[in-house]
């Protein structure tokens, strides 16, 4: 049976991914299921959740709401709420059984927006998908609500100086433990990068409504990938996928972003990051490593491996439903998990999540915790690892 997993765990789904990419906004994030499910997403996939306050809810869906089709319930505990805690925004999404029963959440949102003036939209999801499905959505609709709605015409000097413009797209906990936003922040800012926005951790709702002033954007996670692709459409914002792993591979990132960032209205640019894949510039095919996870962060360890070391990896993109234009020739993209350990055993050394160790059999183990895939089992192992730098090279050359 395809796509199933008996002993390694599974990633978290798309409505954690709502979840994670709305929680530092100012709105009011609603999953439409079951009481008591909140806290598979609490107390798994959300590190913010004991020291930062956020309005995450559930709505308590019975089986006979959910059999009878009593919207009304769910509307008017929306309506009260938001009344009560006045939040900037109102999102919603769908568990599998609204989803799976045809629960019209875009008129549900409507709806709200209608009775309470606030700004309500639905985020596509259906319990089924990743977390990059769902972070991707909840960031693209948040930006088609207020990207543009520019608070203060008159600080745009004061707030970003005269350097070049980026956004940062894609950065939630899911994938880069705390702390990982104000490194990559230092490290564009040594390269003489201003930041105009970090989207999905460190970050606010002034910066989704100055995303249109940016003169790049860096994508560091394939979550960020659809909200790239639309302000590249939109406002004609180039855009350059990688993760700023190792100092050599940061350094020509770092070059990608400066030309990209130039060429910003070049007509027939090649920047936007459509037609060219980074990171397979600078990467060597060795099927000896095996990079497992996530296509951004994982294509761009596989470079920063080339460059540093001169040994080449190859990819197993895990996910599913990730970026895949960032792979290569010899990488894959598998989330079965038989198949998986018939890949893996043809590498000898094995870079991943400390929960794939049991389908590695002998294979020399280089732990690298994902928040998605693991939780919290082993959050101080990822916050040891949040320099640009890598600790393992070493080990590798």
């Amino acid at each position: 049976m395809n796509q199933t997993a008996r002993i390694i765990s599974i990633y978290a789904a798309d409505t954690s991914g709502v979840c994670s990419a709305l929680y530092e906004f100012g709105g009011m994030t609603v999953i439409h299921d079951a009481s008591g499910c909140n806290s598979t997403y609490t107390t798994h996939d959300e590190p913010r959740w004991y020291d930062m306050d956020s309005m995450m809810y559930i709505s308590g869906l019975t089986e006979s709401d959910a059999v009878m089709g009593n919207d009304e319930k769910f509307i008017n505990d929306l309506v009260t709420t938001a009344e009560e805690l006045h939040p900037a925004y109102i999102a919603i999404c769908a568990s599998p059984m609204p989803a799976m029963i045809g629960i019209d959440m875009d008129a549900i949102a409507y709806e709200v927006e209608s009775r309470t003036g606030i700004p309500s939209f639905d985020v596509k999801t259906n319990g089924m998908q990743s977390y990059i499905t769902g972070a991707g959505n909840a960031f693209l609709k948040l930006s088609e609500r207020f990207t543009g709605n520019h608070a203060d015409e008159g600080s745009d000097e004061n707030m970003y100086g005269n350097g070049r413009r980026v956004n940062i797209l894609g950065m939630t906990p899911l994938d880069f433990p705390l702390g990982t936003d104000k490194k990559i922040r230092e490290w564009l800012k040594k390269n003489g990068f201003m930041i105009n926005a970090c989207i999905g951790m460190g970050t606010s709702l002034d910066e989704v409504r100055r995303l249109d002033r940016a003169d790049v954007s860096l994508v560091v996670s394939s979550s960020g990938r659809p909200l790239a692709e639309n302000l590249k459409k939109r406002y004609g914002i180039p855009f350059i996928v990688g993760v700023p792993f190792g100092t050599c591979f940061a350094g020509f990132l770092a070059e990608e972003l400066r030309k990209a960032a130039e060429a910003k209205g070049m007509p027939e640019s090649d920047t936007s990051g459509r037609k060219e894949n980074i990171s397979k510039k600078y990467r060597k095919y060795d099927g000896s490593i095996a990079v497992v996870g996530e296509s951004v962060l994982s294509t761009s360890l596989a470079a920063a491996i080339s460059i540093c070391t001169g040994r080449g990896a190859r990819v197993l993109e895990t996910v599913g439903d990730g970026d895949m234009t960032q792979l290569s020739d010899g990488d894959i993209s598998c989330d079965d998990e038989a198949y998986l350990e018939e890949e893996l055993s043809k590498s000898e050394i094995v870079i991943a999540d400390p929960l794939f160790r049991p389908i590695c059999a002998e294979k020399e183990f280089i732990r690298l915790p994902h928040d998605a895939f693991s939780g919290r089992c082993f959050k101080k192992e990822a916050y040891e690892m949040i320099d640009t730098d890598i600790p393992f090279f070493n080990d590798l050359r």
